[in-house]
């Protein structure tokens, strides 16, 4: 075993942790620290490490939220929250889109989009996007500031703009749908519990495809790496998750806005050099 190996499993689970939940792009980071620091395994492995570590971040989650998104309650009986079943079904919705295209085209939008450049440009304009409807946001009071107020036409919406992160890597799952709900009126809190419960079933799905793509053939080596990158992302995501849903009572998205054009100008100017 390499102990090299794992404490690059260690830092891309660091990464995944802090960008997954951040409207920055978890991908995109992950695509851009490969340039810098290489994993020694297949491309094939690679490829499905990208996707299936995401599943720590996703427990982080469940853990935090369970209250509000597991639907049977058990005290001196079982009970069924009604509404939380209608919520995971707006949710689902709210999958169509990128499902359906992600199923279709996987292969296709991993061969042209999965590089540096496209990255750089989607963080950039996903930037811009922040802080526009942020600035066009400031006199305006949201219209859903519940999340039983998201009707199935809203959750829709919220997919197909999730549809984009599922296209161009760089844009940020969490990013375009807190974009779009934004943009639709929602309040930035439940924007972002949403945005969050949409990750279940969306990197499950994904998860799922990439490891049956692969095949269940991994290496020890293999096994242990993404293991430890999944623990330390659920790890990191539980402290990012908790600082976020402060962070947003009190402050806007625009210093995420700028962050992203920082970075992707950043990007842009290296790869142009090398």
């Amino acid at each position: 075993m390499d102990i090299i190996e794992i404490l690059k499993a260690i830092l891309f689970g660091i990464v995944e942790g802090i960008t997954e939940w951040l409207p920055i792009s978890s991908t995109g980071h992950m695509i851009l620290l490969n340039e810098f620091v290489t994993l020694n395994v297949s491309d094939e492995f690679w490829e499905m490490f990208l996707v299936v570590i995401q599943l720590g971040a996703i427990l982080a989650v469940v853990l935090l939220f369970w209250n509000k998104i597991f639907p049977f309650h058990f005290r001196e009986k079982p009970v069924m929250q009604k509404d939380i079943f209608v919520l995971w079904f707006k949710i689902l919705v709210a999958c169509v889109p990128a499902a359906v295209i992600g199923l279709a085209f996987d292969d296709v939008l991993d061969a042209l989009f999965y590089n540096p450049w496209c990255v750089s440009i989607a963080l950039i304009v996903f930037g811009i996007a922040f802080i526009v409807i942020e600035n066009r946001n400031k006199k305006m009071t949201p219209r859903i500031t519940e999340l039983s107020q998201i009707t199935y036409q809203t959750a829709l919406m919220i997919g197909v703009f999730q549809l984009l992160a599922a296209v161009f890597p760089g844009t940020s799952r969490s990013g375009a749908t807190i974009v779009g709900a934004l943009l639709i009126g929602v309040s930035r809190t439940v924007a972002a519990e949403f945005t969050f419960f949409l990750a279940i079933p969306v990197m499950l799905g994904a998860s799922l495809l990439k490891v049956l793509k692969f095949g269940f053939s991994f290496t020890g080596e293999e096994l242990v790496i993404l293991l430890v990158g999944m623990f330390v992302a659920f790890a990191v995501s539980v402290l990012v998750i908790r600082f976020l849903m402060g962070y947003i009572k009190k402050h806007d998205f625009k210093v995420f806005g700028w962050y992203r054009i920082v970075l992707g100008a950043a990007v842009l100017v290296w790869f142009a050099l090398v």
